[in-house]
């Protein structure tokens, strides 16, 4: 919302002059500059550059256009969307935020976070065609920030983000072809956290070093747990293959005190190992899994900000200085409605009866 009327009148006021001095200065009347300030009218476009010089100011500043948001904006843009998604109809908050990618369109780390938040809530739309549309939509944004935006990292995070499009819209062939190449574990671009930190070692910069490989380290330690998840997927039919990868995963998760530390991880790992043990009948070991899962997944809906730990000193501020922050990037209620969801999966038909007692956790008081 542009703010021209009342951006005259408080540098009219700062300037210590009257109406009628401003409008001798300009050539127009005195009548015209108490329209503009009412805001009954607006002045000539090729005024605004006389009046932005007169002022001692820029004619964006003068209209009041802000064509980038800060970091504290947008993570505050985001937050507010995101919960806008949870109270109120998916059209309406999609049109809204689709007015703000209009108005921030030259805002590139703004479209990046509009495009996170559209793909975290793509799935909501009433049928898939609709998603399938704004997983286009998402791709454009990428694609416009690829094209226009000088910025390498957010470059980097716009071209990661298209692949999850492609993803979700059904094209992994085109992720292989962009991505093989530049996943080859002998690239030398794989050693760059390393060097980064060796290079502050180097400099004498110790503190910088710590606090970079405490986040690579952090990042690794995720990193394993998912990628382990992707393994009991690709290994699913071999029963004895996957319980030796649970095991695994089962004491790297104790050894690093995970499921205190980043409970989502955690709790997105043990739903994997129940669909597992689902697909064998194993429904003890499948029902134990989902309790765990649902029980980290209210831990994460009541401490929903990603944290440290005594072992991770330095990852707090690293959440801190994240565009979005450590707040989750989706809504608790719509979190919780997912959980639901993901425990009606037809792999646990057969443990109907207790699975309403693990909904009933959600609901549970401390």
């Amino acid at each position: 919302m542009l703010k021209l009327s009342d951006n005259i009148v408080r540098l009219r006021h700062k300037k210590g002059i009257t109406q009628e001095e401003l409008a001798n200065h300009i050539g127009v009347t005195k009548a015209s500059v108490s329209k503009w300030e009412t805001g009954l009218s607006l002045p000539d476009i090729l005024l605004l550059p006389v009046l932005a010089s007169f002022f001692d100011t820029t004619v964006d500043d003068l209209i009041g256009y802000e064509p980038c948001l800060s970091k504290e904006q947008i993570r505050t843009l985001y937050h507010q969307m995101a919960e806008k998604f949870a109270e109120q109809p998916f059209e309406t908050v999609m049109q809204e935020c689709e007015q703000l990618v209009k108005k921030y369109y030259s805002c590139y780390p703004f479209l990046l976070q509009m495009g996170v938040l559209w793909l975290n809530h793509f799935m909501m739309a009433k049928t898939p065609e609709r998603q399938g549309e704004i997983l286009t939509a998402i791709g454009a944004l990428c694609e416009h920030i690829l094209k226009d935006c000088k910025d390498v990292g957010i470059c980097n995070d716009a071209f990661s983000m298209k692949h999850m499009v492609d993803l979700q819209s059904g094209n992994p062939q085109k992720v292989i072809e962009e991505m093989e190449d530049m996943m080859n574990p002998y690239r030398l671009g794989n050693q760059d956290e390393e060097l980064f930190i060796q290079a502050y070692m180097m400099q004498g910069e110790m503190d910088k070093a710590d606090k970079y490989c405490q986040i690579n380290m952090y990042s690794n330690v995720l990193k394993v747990v998912q990628n382990g998840c992707q393994y009991l997927k690709i290994h699913g039919q071999d029963l004895k293959c996957c319980e030796t990868a649970i095991e695994r995963i089962d004491r790297f998760l104790e050894l690093f005190d995970l499921e205190r530390l980043n409970p989502n991880s955690a709790a997105c790992y043990h739903y994997q190992a129940a669909v597992i043990y689902a697909m064998h009948q194993t429904d003890d070991k499948a029902y134990q899994r989902l309790q765990r899962f649902t029980r980290l997944t209210k831990t994460l809906l009541a401490n929903g900000y990603l944290h440290g730990d005594t072992f991770f000193t330095r990852v707090d501020e690293w959440f801190e200085e994240a565009d979005l922050g450590a707040k989750g990037v989706r809504d608790a209620r719509l979190v919780a409605e997912s959980v639901v969801q993901a425990l009606e999966n037809p792999l646990f038909a057969r443990l109907a009866d207790k699975l309403e007692i693990v909904k009933s956790i959600l609901s549970e008081e401390e």
